[in-house]
């Protein structure tokens, strides 16, 4: 209960004081960065993170563990302790200040990379006015990431693995610059470890530096219009990597004969075109060395025809890991490229605009919400279920037909921290559904009708994501695991182009046979009729909309308003048995249109809950105000979040019109 209270309360934080966003991040940990400081500054010491320890556990918890043969010798150790004049960034935070080391993290440090082209993202996830200096220095540094929705302020200390007097892990070129080993320790601590960081797709660490949607191409399949979609995002600042696959472990991080590495993330950092005819890419290995040697790499031929000035301008030789290459021996070569838009913007299109984004947290409960996918008819429809509403089409179409384009991605959370349980990726995916008016539930539009999309594969990958052209309409949205019985936790995001979007939990409405029609408040029912239309439709912001209006009527109940995740919660519930206010106006004893802590006990037994002294007090905390009463939008909250942790099965059914307001 107590945990569940902790997460209505950060929901709520965030809704009403935009923490989790850019503008107010959340100390991760809750540990705030300028008071630790503060502290070590006044006291002489240097910080030490009780929450990621020198210690073999932040290391890992196998090939990185405490008997591992990975492991012997290593030795935490400050900047300080390694060299006369440890700095924290030199003269600007360039490409080269990342090299890997022991780890393979490649992918994490392709993102890294990339994100050096852009001061302003990099400022970002790397706040300034750090610094090795006397009167600045306590051995404290943090990094601010995007994690499942969140910006989070992450806080290290500078002890940094270490064998033989050199940094085990990512390092700069010159030794003494130290801004991308602590990030890659931020990033470790985040994930329990730095072993949780081996292997990965630099799609990940792109999203997490910038909060924005990624995209995969294969390029045996691209489009003929990538090296544009490339051109494009650079100039945007989208962050851009590739890779080479692998058939098998042993080609892990193979050289070719042109000195490619097989099963490696390298950074793609410029577009361009030589003698107005050869289109070129510049790619970053990493490594800081291990080049390409074919054609346009730093000494072939090619670059002879090149005007002296024009190679000035491309920065063509450097013995640094970074390399040209022709845009047509880039397809050959390497077999996948990641875009993550960071506005994030329409790359596929001529005119540039922004994206109109929804988020929604979702589990998928064993028993209850994981249904797993269309394959499973009896279960399926039991998954958490989202609906859009897409009204106007693009502007200025880029393929010339009218339509919405949606770019949606389905993230499961935690996949990282989850390894050293030796827990796997869910394989995971999505479906949508128009919804045909003439069906009066979500059930009938899921097994009457094919889905108008889906995601592009059901994979075991941490976010899977598809790019969709649909027409002006309204769908379902259902994420789900491959197969049934498969909990997790997951986020899911969609952009769309125009602002006319809704993302809401699915809640179809109709009349109960038995319904008193005397017993509806008519001022109610006219307001349902007037929003909810001929298909008696409403989602939760227009449930929102009504009970707020209907409730702002009365004078026997009280509340500022119907928050919208209590609207949420009411249609994840679904069940009509319950009279709320009924219960509400019952142990309302003195007529105030609210309910004394001491009341609420008894209320909550009649609601069909009995709890103990504890959970109770939790209960108060979690949904009284500063005098403990306890109002009407609040207790629908508190009892529906009962329900649905006591309740063994939490099958959507129908809600009616008359669900708060009968008597």
């Amino acid at each position: 209960m107590a945990s569940t209270a902790a997460e209505l309360a950060r929901r709520k934080a965030r809704e009403e004081e935009g923490a989790g966003s850019r503008a107010n991040t959340i100390p991760f940990n809750q540990q705030d960065f300028e008071l630790l400081q503060r502290e070590c500054l006044r006291s002489g010491t240097l910080f030490c993170d009780p929450t990621f320890p020198a210690s073999w556990d932040s290391l890992g918890y196998n090939q990185l563990g405490r008997y591992s043969p990975k492991t012997s010798g290593v030795e935490w150790k400050r900047p300080t302790e390694l060299c006369s004049d440890p700095q924290f960034i030199v003269d600007g935070a360039k490409r080269t200040d990342i090299c890997q080391g022991a780890l393979g993290d490649c992918w994490l440090l392709a993102a890294i990379a990339s994100l050096t082209l852009d001061p302003q993202i990099l400022v970002r996830v790397v706040p300034p006015g750090q610094s090795f200096k006397d009167g600045e220095y306590a051995g404290i540094f943090h990094f601010q990431l995007w994690q499942y929705g969140e910006w989070v302020d992450v806080v290290v200390d500078d002890r940094l693995p270490t064998r033989d007097g050199k940094l085990l892990f990512v390092h700069s070129a010159e030794g003494t610059e130290f801004w991308s080993a602590l990030l890659e320790k931020a990033y470790a601590k985040v994930n329990s470890s730095y072993e949780a960081l081996t292997g990965g797709s630099s799609i990940e660490g792109f999203e997490d530096f910038t909060g924005g949607i990624a995209e995969s191409y294969d390029l045996k399949e691209a489009p003929p219009t990538v090296f544009n979609i490339m051109k494009k995002a650079l100039k945007l600042g989208s962050l851009l990597g590739c890779s080479i696959d692998i058939t098998s472990s042993y080609e892990t991080e193979a050289i070719t004969s042109q000195k490619l590495v097989k099963g490696h993330a390298y950074s793609i950092t410029a577009a361009a075109q030589v003698r107005s005819v050869v289109d070129l890419l510049r790619i970053r290995n990493p490594w800081g060395q291990v080049e390409w040697t074919g054609a346009w790499s730093d000494s072939s031929r090619e670059w002879d025809g090149v005007l002296p000035e024009e190679k000035r301008m491309l920065d063509h030789s450097a013995e640094d890991g970074e390399f040209w290459m022709s845009y047509t021996d880039f397809l050959h070569q390497f077999s996948r490229l990641d875009i993550c838009n960071l506005t994030p913007d329409t790359l596929t299109s001529d005119e540039v605009g922004h994206w109109n984004y929804s988020e929604f947290e979702g589990t998928w409960r064993v028993g209850s919400t994981a249904g797993g996918c269309r394959n499973y008819t009896a279960t399926f429809c039991s998954n958490p279920q989202f609906f859009i509403r897409l009204l106007d089409v693009d502007d200025d179409p880029h393929d010339g037909e009218d339509g919405c384009t949606v770019l949606i991605g389905l993230m499961q959370k935690d996949a990282r921290k989850e390894r050293r349980f030796g827990r796997d990726l869910n394989t995971i995916g999505f479906s949508i559904y128009q919804v045909q008016q003439k069906y009066n539930s979500v059930l009938n539009v899921l097994l009457r009708t094919t889905s108008v999309a889906r995601s592009p594969t059901f994979i075991n990958l941490r976010e899977v994501c598809g790019r969709f052209k649909l027409p002006p309409g309204e769908y379902v949205i259902i994420p789900s695991t491959f197969e049934p019985h498969r909990k997790g936790s997951f986020i899911l995001r969609v952009f769309t182009e125009k602002e006319q979007v809704w993302l809401q939990f699915v809640i179809f409405v109709f009349f109960q046979p038995d319904v008193i029609e005397s017993d509806v408040d008519p001022h109610f029912k006219r307001l349902f009729m007037q929003i909810s239309g001929n298909d008696s439709e409403i989602s939760a912001f227009e449930l929102q909309q009504i009970l707020d209006k209907v409730v702002s009527q009365r004078s026997d109940v009280k509340t500022d308003g119907f928050s919208l995740q209590t609207c949420r919660n009411i249609i994840s519930l679904l069940d009509v048995s319950f009279k709320i206010k009924k219960i509400f106006k019952h142990h309302d004893s003195d007529g105030s249109g609210t309910m004394s802590s001491h009341e609420l006990r008894a209320a909550v037994a009649e609601a069909g809950f009995q709890v103990n002294s504890s959970v109770i007090q939790e209960i108060i905390s979690r949904y009284t105000d500063s005098s403990f009463a306890i109002d009407f939008d609040s207790f629908v909250g508190c009892l529906i979040r009962l329900e649905m942790l006591f309740s063994e099965s939490c099958d959507q059914q129908p809600l009616t019109y008359w669900y708060l307001v009968s008597m």
